[in-house]
């Protein structure tokens, strides 16, 4: 019986074990994670959603403190358009954190960030920018588009020395959604070195309806795989979603998967940067209290926990320390059903909001406990211990459980 050890992955000149571990922002996928990834002989996901945040955090840098400040006055004003982020603060944080990260990286494998292209930051084509050559800058292995596929995103890129010497890869959830971008970047005359293929079980942001239960990742890889075949283009494609043991991935990699992308199992592990209390809140988990549900004011519905703490939460906006969701006009669909609320309550008090969350500031708090199909079985993978309390994983367990493992078990750990 094969093992996902039996395969490669092949990135170049390079050759990977095939397992990818997926970039969770807010510094859930933490560069120590990634970091093990690569060690391993893998590929890691670091995250720059609100990196400023996560640059303050890691290296004293007080890039959210002086955005708040500059913008105090702006506070109670309903319109957020003015709230621009310094593009070279941008870019300092971004050099920082990945910078910091490949200084450290030891072993065969990669790491590579993952870049959520909805955050949009009141100047979305500006920022992206940045970010994305920023990260080429301080010596990325590689690139993955995430979360909203932006066609332009390639040449935002194509005049960096290092354009075609980075590994760069888009997630989708489609074959057209791979056929609009191949068909919008053909003038570069660069293809994606890999395409993660996104299924309905997957955490987090779906790139689905609220339909999604009519998808299926096996249908999904075998059309996409079948397209690429019928145009001649040699793209390894990545699994991702519902993947919880090792035969879940052999079984792909079997049927034209090169690799296979996986992070609910990781949420867990020592690294994460999940606090220890949320990570318990996962391993309690049944299957009932996961929902696929729309309160992201992005408009894709969202994979997480019922009892997340956003859920419901009417905070005020905090669009002058994060608006990382800012649109290009200063709008986000929280902040209207914000002040909708604050129509109905002048005083302000006791305001709920169902039907949408301050994703920034409740994602830097980590109380959007956004989660895979498969969390309610992480209690599976390890020991109740006597105080109640799920013992926690290293990422090394993990992965070579992934690695390693047969007759879909989990190694528990000693």
């Amino acid at each position: 019986m094969k093992r996902v050890d039996d395969f490669r992955l092949k990135l170049g000149q390079k050759e990977l074990v095939p397992i990818i571990i997926g970039g969770m922002g807010v510094d859930i996928s933490t560069a120590e994670l990634a970091l093990e990834a690569a060690r391993l002989g893998g590929i890691g996901h670091i995250s720059d959603a609100l990196i400023h945040d996560v640059s303050d955090r890691r290296f004293d840098t007080e890039f959210v403190k002086g955005k708040t400040k500059f913008y105090k006055s702006n506070i109670t004003n309903s319109d957020k358009s003015s709230v621009q982020f310094d593009l070279g603060q941008l870019a300092e944080a971004t050099r920082l954190h990945v910078g910091k990260t490949m200084e450290a990286k030891r072993g065969d494998g990669m790491v590579f960030v993952n870049v959520m292209e909805k955050l949009t930051m009141n100047s979305p084509r500006d920022t992206l920018e940045v970010r994305l050559n920023s990260a080429l800058d301080a010596g990325i292995d590689g690139i993955t588009l995430s979360a909203g596929l932006h066609l332009g995103s390639f040449g935002l890129m194509a005049e960096h020395a290092r354009f075609r010497d980075a590994k760069m890869g888009i997630i989708v959830s489609s074959v057209r959604a791979l056929q609009l971008f191949l068909r919008k970047t053909a003038r570069l005359q660069r293809l994606p070195d890999y395409v993660i293929v996104e299924g309905p079980l997957a955490g987090g942001h779906l790139g689905f309806g609220m339909d999604w239960e009519k998808y299926d990742l096996a249908t999904i890889v075998a059309e996409i795989a079948a397209f690429l075949k019928a145009e001649q283009l040699d793209i390894p494609l990545v699994a991702a979603g519902g993947i919880f043991t090792g035969s879940d991935a052999v079984g792909f990699l079997e049927n034209g998967a090169a690799a296979v992308q996986v992070a609910t199992r990781f949420t867990v592990s020592d690294e994460c940067g999940l606090p220890a209390k949320d990570k318990q809140e996962y391993f309690r988990a049944s299957e009932a209290d996961i929902e696929v549900n729309t309160i992201s004011p992005t408009g894709y519905p969202m994979r997480m926990l019922k009892n997340s703490p956003a859920i419901g939460s009417g905070i005020r906006p905090n669009c002058e320390s994060y608006g990382y969701l800012l649109d290009g006009n200063g709008n986000c669909a929280y902040i209207t059903a914000y002040n909708q609320q604050i129509a109905i309550h002048p005083d302000g008090k006791n305001i709920v909001v169902m039907d949408k969350t301050c994703l920034c500031t409740h994602m830097r708090n980590y109380n959007v406990w956004t989660c895979g199909s498969s969390t309610y079985r992480l209690k599976d993978t390890t020991r109740l211990q006597p105080d109640g309390t799920y013992l926690g994983l290293s990422a090394e367990h993990i992965f070579r459980d992934y690695q390693f493992s047969v007759d879909h078990q989990v190694m528990l750990p000693e």
